[in-house]
Order: structure tokens, then C-alpha cells, then sequence
């Protein structure tokens, strides 16, 4: 057994490691530091979620707190008569609290959580607690103290909060061993949530960031450790070549944001020509790209490469009874609420008590006035007497009464003053009285029934300061960027076909494509053998290199198409396959393994194009066909590992490419994800359609302008967009809009006249509003009329919107709706119409006139006028027939 302050040694008596194990005071050093910053430094309490600077600051304010400012410094003195540490640490604490702007009511410059300055001096700045934080922070009544650490005086063990306000603040703090994180959360919403559970309903809080931005919480965890956050900025499109970043994600600046920005610029992540910070009270940064940069994809890689997208780890950690507590944001809450349930109760009871004393002596004073028993005194000589007398006068009176009379009761009857005793009012005192019990029964009612009177109260708090409190922060749920879809081609790939080298170093030899450094490249060999391996300066893959590309993952769209020789002298096969997963640097072999195969024919197709291809077979023996043609579209697409189907078993001169072909791949069903507001090719939210390669996507956004577009699923989409569907040319758009600056309503219906370039249909009015849009053939809207002082509201009407109005241009102002008020327009079901069969975009023909007058006589309709709604002789809308 090694005793304390041996050496340890080997059975040879030779020497190895020395260790001195530490005895006395030194023994506990360390974990009494440990404690002390865990405890008095750097995590928050769970009972009113301060850290100990944080309540001596907010102590010290009550202290000095008259009403007006006072200065920074000023408090921050103060404040080192309970805490014994520096003033710059309690001015950086008292700071950070201001700046969450929820208990300091703050006035000059407390520096800027968007950009990262920093706030003036302490003299310079001022401070008075809010009006808010005297509501629901302070009641010295309910208060428990301690000494400060020096004894001179007192100050609070925890403060009486009335509010979950760590969960409203946030909190971090990094101590010996442990630390904590705890987000803020929305205002308003931890007030609801309270209300729930005080009305046992289940609840689900969710942070909010005073930076706003976008947040996925998918993987929150409730706050507890383990759990991760995902924020991004707010990035939009402000032009073709301009984006605007408008709100920040949590925990960055837009200093921070933009030096990130330049980084991954300088390492050729992104393409940015210039940075524009004009940030003031709201973020907005520039970003402007150079022409012929896609910004969607920009935007994407500005989330791969940058700080405008981060992940953040919470970890619930608080003081309770002096330990630790690792905890989630939802029993957070619980015990916040809990405990103000519990101190409205003693502040209650408090109350009750002093009314009840109250009227206890309001009711001896009326019976000591109301009688004379003060004449009974008069003839007393001693103090015992006095009480005496005065207590044997109140007897007969006081069987009313809710306590037994006590010394000092008697005391204060005898401090009454003469001139109040003259002025005494009988009628004013029993109203005091009255006024009392009426106060005491209606403490009573709301301690009877507490959870009835602590709901009250968050709902005063919501009502009194909630407004302007709303959530910041978007809830979304991200989809993941891929990398190597939006990094910049910043690099150039070689390869060296006959020495089987490829790399961006091999600048004197053949170009591939343009690439970056964390992309994947595949080589096929002629041995027909394949490889997926890293962009690097120089590979070896294998001599004879046939073809090179930079590799895309979960490809199903490219088809290799392949005709090889098994063997030295063996039979031919022809083969069609994708690539979509791989293991990075192995070798694959794509014929049947046996030695001396070759590969005759090769070919990539982006698309799964199917070429014909003509074979040339070698004059050998009796064979009588030595040429025919091949269609690879005969061909079923297989695995990689297939072995194929025979071509021939004679020896093959050559293989020619007789014609391109067309792809044989269906139309990509394309969806668009409503939960991360992004297209997609995993059948993930609704099913827009089937895309060919010329087919484009129409998109109608609130704003009043329209695009077509070419589907991908790096676009990014507007909030206000209200239409996205597949485009069909020769489909007319109907819109029914208000005309701000004539202030009326208007009708027109247009064909998208350029494609790929967004173009508005309203005029740009600050008063003109998209009412309706509507890309059915034959639509209908319904007009309600408001209601004219002296005249009954007109009957609604429908009107056909393809009778109505002619196709015209897309910057034609249309047609007058009507010249009578109208309330609003309602767009209904469309009339029956047979549409032209969906073919390819280009293909689709116009409806003729005589087409589109028997398709109407079929349904019933009326022939087509152009103009106003006809009206009669009185000026009455002709209500259309169906």
C-alpha cells in the first residue's frame, strides 16, 4: 500500500514516476475555486435567473432608483458594495442587460448587437430600471436577505421575479468543469406557455433571437445537452446581381458576417465583387456578384461557406440549493411559473395581513372615538392606569372584532391627536371600513382561488408589455446545402490519358472541366475499369483514360453507355448504367473480370441520351453479316455490375457513332417542399409535374410580378409567392387588381411575353394591390359591392373573366371593372374546359377562335366582348349566366 508522500517504484528499486499527492489546506483549493465560479460567477440561479453580479446590479438600482437616469459609473460603484470584483466586469454584466432591453430602460450608447460595437464608457451612459422590471422584479416584503460579503449590509439571496425571465433573457457562462447556454426566448410565447400550464395544457416554447434571422429547432432538444440549432440569415434576391442579407443569424455581427464572407471569397468558396454594409437600426448588407453568377446558388453557398448560416448547442445548466441542475426549457418554465404562483401567494398574504390590521385598528379607533373612552383617562395618574381604563372601555365593543386586543393596540389609540379626535367622522370611517373588507374579501377570493388570480396576472403582463413584443425569429425546418453543388469552379482539371494522370497541376495537358477542391472526379479506364477519387494536384488512375468528369452524388440522370470485349478473346456485350454511390479511391470493373477485357465503345450522357451506333466486325471465317447498326435505347438501364446483353461473339474491327439519340429517361417529377419552401426530386411535399429539359416553372408572387423559370432545386423562393406551377406558354394569366392611382378596380389577362426575366403586371402605385390571379382557362370572380349610405347593397355578381376581356399585353392597364364601390372579389371554381393535351412547351398550339366559340357554346357560355361588364339603362351590373 503506497502511503501519502511515497514514491512510486518497481520491484528493482528503480525510480520510474514520482507522485506527491497534495495534503492539508491544498486539498480543497481547487474545488473551492471550482464551487465559487460555478456558484458565484458564472451560472444563473433557477429561482429568479440571475447570476450573482446580475441581481447586485439590479439591488443597486433599486437602491438609487428615484425615478430619473443615473449614470452608469454611478451605479456601477454602487454596486461594489456587494460585489467583490472589479467595475469594468459589472459594467460589461450591466451592458448585456441593457442591451436585451427588457428590465433597463437605458439612455446614450449602449453599443449595437447587430454590429458588434461596443457601448460608451460608463460615465457616459445612463440607466433606470424599467418599468417593467419594477413590476415584476422587486417586492422587499417577499425578499429574503443575506450580508454582503464584506457585513456592512444586506442584499438579496434571490430576488422575488415574477416572470420566467432567465428563459426570456438567455443566458452563458462558462465555470470550472461545466457551463451553460440557455437561448432567449420569445416574450410573448413564454407568457402563453405559463398560461397552459397553470391550466394543465401541454406547451412547446421555442427560442427567439433578438437578431431575427431563420431558425431550424428540429433538434432543440428541449435545451438539454445534446440538442442543436441551426440559424441562418435572411438572404434575399434585391436584383440579378445584388443580394441583401437583412437579418442576422444568433451569435454573429455583421462584422463578423462579412469577414466571413470575404474568407471564403479569398479561398474561392463563393464569387462576391463587393460588400456594402449599411446597417443603421436595421441590417442590411449588399453583396454584389459578378454577371452571370446564379444568386440561388450563391445564396446556398453563402449558407455552406460562411457565417450566415451557424449551428448552435444549448445546455440547460442552473443553480438550485447551491448544486447544479442540468434542466430543459419546458420544466424551466414549470418551476418559474410554479414559484410566481407561490409568491403572488405570500405577496397576498402580506396584503391581507396589513388589511386586516388595518381594519383592526380603523375599528378600535371608531369605537375609542365613537364612545369617549379617551374622557376615561382622564382621570389616571399612571401609564398602567391609562391602559387600563382604556382597555376596560373598549370591552364591551370589541366582540366584532377578528384578534384579541393587544398593549400596542392601546398604545396607538393613545398617540391619536386631539384635532383628529375633533374632526372625527363617523360616516367617513365606516366607508374606510366598508373600503377595507371589501379589500380583505377580495384577497380571500383570489387566494381561494390563485390559479384563477396568477393567469390574471400574465395576462396584464402580456397586455402592458407585450406590444412590440412579437416573434423575431422565422421557424422553419432547413434543408441541407450540398457543398459541392453551389462551391465556385475555382480550379481547372487536366488529365493525362496515356500515363492514366489527372489532376489540376497537369496544366500542359489535356482540359477537362472547370472544378473546385472539394469535388469528387470519375475515371473510366479502357481496361473498363472505373474510379471515384478527390480532386487533388496530381492521381495516378490507370493508363489509358477514356473518359474524366467531375462526379455528381446520387446521379440518376447521367447513363454511361458501353460496349466491351470480355476477355482477350471473347465475346462482345453492350451495357447501359448509372453511377450513384461509390466508395471514394476503390476500383470498379466494369466487364465480366476476366483478363484482357477491353472496352470497344463508350459514352456519357447528362441527360440518358440513347445513340446509335454502327458495328464493324472483322473479316474472319464464314461470317456473312459484317456490319449493323445498334440502338442503345433497346437497351434497359441496369446496375453497373450487369454483365450486359450480347452483342456478338465474332471479333469486333470497330464501333462508329451513327446517330445522336434522344433521352430515353422519363420527364423528372418534380415537387416542391411547402416545409423548407424548396423544389425537390425526393417525392417531398406536392407534386408540381413531369419536366423535360425546356420546360420552365411559372412563379406569381403577391407583389404583382411573374417569371418563368428553369426548375432546380438550389432555387430559393419568395414568401409572397401565391402561384408556382409548370408553365404551359400558351395558358393566359387573369388578374383582377385595384389601380392605386386611378382607385379603381381593374381586369386583364396576358401571356408571359419574355421568358426568364421577371416582369410586373400592376402598375407600380404605392396604393395598387394583386386582388385575384387566376391561370385557369376560363375563370370566374365574384364582385361583392360595399354597402352605399342611403341605398341597399347590390346583389354580388360572377363574371366570366375570359369573356370579359381580350388577351392583351402584360403592361396593359386592362379593363374597368365597374365604377360602383366594391367591397372585395372572390375568385370560384372555373368553367369547364377541355384543355389542350399537355405536350411538350414548344409544341402546344393556339386555341382558335372558332375553337374557343363552340367550346363555349358547349358550356353554355355567352360570345366574348371586350370593354366593361355591360350594363343597363340604369347603370346595374347584367349578372352573368351560367
Amino acid at each position: 500500500m503506497i502511503e501519502e508522500g511515497d514514491d512510486l517504484i518497481d520491484e528493482q528499486d528503480e525510480p520510474k514516476e514520482t507522485i506527491t499527492r497534495v495534503t492539508g489546506m491544498y486539498k480543497d483549493w481547487f474545488l473551492d475555486y471550482a464551487s465559487y465560479v460555478i456558484l458565484e460567477r458564472a451560472v444563473p440561479a433557477i429561482e429568479d435567473g440571475f447570476k450573482p453580479v446580475q441581481r447586485r446590479i439590479m439591488h443597486s438600482m433599486k437602491d438609487l432608483d428615484d425615478g430619473r437616469y443615473n449614470k452608469v459609473a454611478n451605479i456601477v460603484g454602487h454596486t461594489m458594495q456587494y460585489h467583490p470584483h472589479g467595475d469594468a466586469s459589472i459594467a460589461d454584466a450591466m451592458v448585456q442587460i441593457g442591451q436585451k432591453d427588457l428590465l433597463i430602460d437605458t439612455q446614450g450608447n449602449w453599443g449595437n448587437i447587430l454590429t458588434g460595437d461596443r457601448a460608451a464608457a460608463s460615465r457616459y451612459i445612463e440607466a433606470r430600471i424599467s418599468k417593467f422590471g419594477l413590476d415584476v422584479v422587486f417586492n422587499p416584503k417577499i425578499t429574503e436577505w443575506q450580508a454582503s460579503y464584506d457585513g456592512r449590509r444586506k442584499e438579496p439571496i434571490n430576488l422575488p421575479v415574477m416572470f420566467p425571465l432567465l428563459l426570456a433573457q438567455g443566458g452563458e457562462g462558462i465555470a470550472v468543469g461545466l457551463s451553460t447556454k440557455i437561448l432567449p426566448h420569445n416574450f410573448i410565447e413564454l407568457i402563453d406557455a405559463s398560461i397552459k400550464h397553470l391550466q394543465g395544457k401541454r406547451f412547446t416554447i421555442l427560442p427567439d433571437f433578438p437578431t431575427a434571422g431563420i431558425a431550424d429547432f428540429s433538434n432543440y432538444n428541449d435545451g438539454l445537452r445534446g440538442g442543436k440549432v441551426r440559424v441562418r440569415a435572411r438572404i434575399s434576391q434585391h436584383d440579378k446581381n445584388t443580394l441583401v442579407i437583412s437579418e442576422l443569424p444568433f451569435g454573429t455581427t455583421t462584422s463578423s458576417l462579412i469577414d466571413s464572407i470575404l474568407k471564403a471569397n479569398d479561398k474561392g468558396k463563393i464569387r462576391v465583387k463587393k460588400i456594402e454594409d449599411n446597417t443603421a437600426a436595421e441590417v442590411e448588407i449588399l453583396v454584389h456578384l459578378p454577371s452571370g453568377l446564379s444568386p440561388d446558388k450563391t445564396i446556398d453557398a453563402l449558407y455552406a461557406f460562411t457565417n450566415c448560416e451557424s449551428s448552435i448547442s444549448p445546455l440547460g445548466c442552473v443553480i438550485e440549493d447551491n448544486k447544479p441542475l442540468f434542466v430543459g426549457v419546458t420544466e424551466m418554465l414549470r418551476r418559474s411559473t410554479d414559484n410566481t404562483v407561490q409568491l403572488l401567494k405570500q405577496e397576498l398574504e402580506i396584503k391581507l395581513g396589513e388589511f386586516e390590521d388595518q381594519w383592526h385598528f380603523a375599528s378600535l379607533e371608531r369605537i375609542f372615538i365613537e364612545n369617549r373612552i379617551y374622557r376615561d383617562i382622564e382621570e389616571e395618574e399612571t401609564w398602567e392606569g391609562v391602559i387600563g381604563a382604556i382597555d376596560k372601555g373598549l370591552k364591551p365593543h370589541i366582540a366584532h372584532l377578528k384578534r384579541p386586543i393587544t398593549t400596542e393596540d392601546i398604545t396607538r389609540l393613545t398617540e391619536i391627536r386631539i384635532k383628529r379626535i375633533s374632526k372625527f367622522d363617523i360616516d367617513k370611517a365606516q366607508q374606510k371600513i366598508d373600503a377595507l373588507e371589501d379589500q380583505i374579501a377580495e384577497i380571500k377570493h383570489h387566494l381561494a382561488h390563485l390559479i384563477d388570480y396568477a393567469i390574471a396576472y400574465f395576462t396584464r403582463l402580456k397586455k402592458d408589455y407585450g406590444e412590440g413584443r412579437e416573434r423575431k425569429t422565422e421557424i422553419r425546418i432547413f434543408d441541407d446545402v450540398d457543398a459541392t453543388k453551389v462551391v465556385i469552379r475555382n480550379t481547372k482539371l487536366y488529365v493525362n490519358r496515356e500515363e492514366g494522370f489527372v489532376g489540376t497541376s497537369l496544366k500542359r495537358d489535356e482540359y477537362v472541366a472547370d472544378c473546385s477542391d472539394i469535388d469528387d472526379i470519375i475515371v473510366f479506364t479502357k481496361e473498363g475499369k472505373m474510379m471515384v477519387t478527390k480532386v487533388d494536384a496530381k492521381t495516378f488512375i490507370g493508363k489509358g483514360i477514356i473518359h474524366v468528369a467531375v462526379f455528381k452524388k446520387k446521379d440518376k440522370r447521367t447513363i454511361y453507355n458501353m460496349i466491351y470485349r470480355d476477355g482477350r478473346s471473347g465475346p462482345s456485350y453492350i451495357k447501359r448504367f448509372a453511377v450513384t454511390s461509390i466508395t471514394r479511391d476503390r476500383e470498379y470493373d466494369l466487364t465480366n473480370g476476366n483478363k484482357g477485357s477491353v472496352s470497344l465503345y463508350f459514352s456519357a450522357n447528362p441527360n440518358g441520351e440513347a445513340e446509335v451506333v454502327s458495328i464493324n466486325l472483322r473479316q474472319a471465317g464464314s461470317i456473312k453479316k459484317l456490319k449493323w447498326e445498334v440502338d442503345f435505347a433497346d437497351i434497359l438501364i441496369k446496375g453497373r455490375v450487369s454483365k450486359g446483353n450480347l452483342v456478338t461473339k465474332y471479333p469486333i474491327k470497330r464501333v462508329e457513332l451513327k446517330e445522336k439519340g434522344i433521352s430515353t429517361l422519363k420527364p423528372r417529377k418534380i415537387w416542391f417542399d411547402e416545409t423548407v419552401q424548396r423544389l425537390n426530386v425526393d417525392g417531398r411535399g406536392d407534386l408540381i409535374g413531369e419536366f423535360r429539359g425546356e420546360d420552365k416553372l411559372l412563379i406569381i408572387n403577391q407583389s404583382g410580378t411573374v417569371k418563368t423559370v428553369t426548375p432546380e432545386v438550389t432555387m430559393h423562393f419568395d414568401s409572397s409567392m401565391i402561384v408556382m406551377e409548370k408553365w404551359v406558354p400558351k395558358k393566359p394569366i387573369s388578374v383582377v387588381y385595384f389601380n392605386g392611382e386611378k382607385e379603381m378596380y381593374y381586369v386583364k389577362r396576358f401571356l408571359i411575353e419574355q421568358e426568364g426575366r421577371e416582369e410586373s403586371f400592376i402598375p407600380d402605385h404605392p396604393n395598387s394591390q394583386l386582388e385575384i390571379v387566376s391561370t385557369d382557362w376560363k375563370p370566374v370572380a365574384e364582385v361583392v359591392f360595399a354597402k352605399v349610405r342611403g341605398k341597399d347593397r347590390k346583389e354580388n355578381v360572377k363574371i366570366n373573366l375570359e369573356e370579359f376581356i381580350a388577351l392583351k399585353g402584360i403592361s396593359a392597364l386592362g379593363n374597368q371593372l365597374t365604377r360602383d364601390k366594391v367591397n372585395q372579389v372572390n375568385l370560384l371554381d372555373p368553367l369547364p374546359f377541355l384543355a389542350p393535351e399537355e405536350v411538350h412547351a414548344d409544341e402546344l398550339e393556339v386555341v382558335d377562335e372558332t375553337e374557343v366559340s363552340s367550346s363555349n357554346a358547349e358550356d353554355g357560355g355567352a360570345s366574348k366582348t371586350n370593354g366593361n361588364l355591360d350594363k343597363d339603362d340604369e347603370g346595374q351590373i347584367k349578372l352573368f349566366e351560367n
